[in-house]
């Protein structure tokens, strides 16, 4: 969900370039690194880690893209941005996280069924640690900058290296039984220990993508922010039918606001214009849409988002 760090959208636009860039630069290096590891051994815990970072590449890729055409101004066809690119690119990570994962997991069953010997483990372990080393520092440069900045393409690219991570210690500690026990069952093993983890990543990634397509509202805390900021002018009375949604780097608000009916056209509208600007040092990248309503004079809004559809959200402006 969007962050209430006061960042610009040029702010966290050169944040998520950045940090993506980094992300492909680790991919390929990785991937290079895997496949002369595997060549050398046939170590099918090398070939499941190598797999998921030739996948990471293009996910990476992904990522890449996404956040830089998310970035984009809207425009005549697109009137509400380009944010959703990100969700899109999450989609496209969590299908090529599950597809490595059903390749992984048929190559361990083929060596469980059908052990062959795993060859220099010593110079795959090497590489292994080198993999690890490489993962962590870029999972800590992700971890820094989704605290600054929200992006659900960078967190499904973190995802992807958490299960990165996970599956490099689990083919390092295979790699590492097989040579000690002369046996490559320990190595297989390995390989479906990482599908799993691969499985859970893209579930993980899909459930994050598939909430901010589906429109999915803002964290309670942020939408309890949004109605006491727009409630500090003792002007504006109450806050209800209060909606929100996450477009990539923009977030969406749409409320209606009770004011006093004494005010004028002119004072209603400086109030509604300082409210504005209220939610919009909190959070920097809102669309804001707000409706006046003279409070106890106003009738009850109709069509398909109907008030007495709104009782969520008229709790949660409340502090439920």
């Amino acid at each position: 969900m969007p962050q209430t760090s006061g960042l610009t959208l040029q702010e966290t636009a050169a944040l998520t370039r950045r940090i993506t860039r980094l992300s492909v630069g680790v991919a390929l290096a990785l991937s290079l690194i895997k496949l002369a590891a595997w060549l050398a051994s046939g170590s099918v815990a090398m070939l499941a880690s190598l797999a998921d970072s030739g996948l990471d590449v293009i996910a990476a890729l992904a990522a890449y893209f996404a956040v830089r055409y998310a970035a984009e101004p809207p425009d005549r066809e697109h009137r509400y941005g380009h944010g959703k690119a990100e969700a899109f690119a999450s989609l496209v990570q969590a299908g090529l996280v599950f597809a490595s994962a059903a390749l992984v997991g048929r190559e361990a069953v083929e060596r469980i069924l059908h052990p062959q010997p795993i060859t220099h483990q010593g110079w795959s372990m090497a590489v292994m640690v080198v993999s690890i080393a490489m993962t962590a520092g870029l999972i800590l440069a992700q971890t820094r900058v989704l605290r600054r900045a929200s992006s659900v393409a960078v967190t499904g690219d973190r995802l992807h290296y958490v299960a990165d991570l996970a599956s490099n210690l689990i083919a390092f500690v295979g790699i590492g039984a097989s040579a000690l026990l002369t046996s490559a069952v320990p190595d297989a093993v390995g390989g479906l220990a990482v599908t799993a983890l691969l499985v859970w990543g893209a579930v993980k990634v899909f459930r994050a993508s598939s909430l901010e397509l589906m429109d999915h509202e803002l964290t309670d805390e942020a939408r309890r922010r949004i109605a006491v900021l727009m409630k500090e002018d003792p002007r504006v009375r109450d806050v209800h039918q209060l909606r929100t949604r996450a477009s990539g780097p923009y977030i969406h608000v749409q409320m209606h606001a009770d004011l006093d009916p004494s005010l004028s056209l002119v004072e209603a509208h400086a109030v509604m214009v300082a409210a504005e600007r209220r939610v919009l040092k909190a959070f920097p990248t809102a669309d804001i849409i707000i409706h006046p309503d003279p409070r106890g004079h106003a009738e009850a809004h109709g069509g398909a988002f109907s008030e007495h559809h709104e009782s969520h959200a008229l709790e949660t402006t409340q502090g439920r």
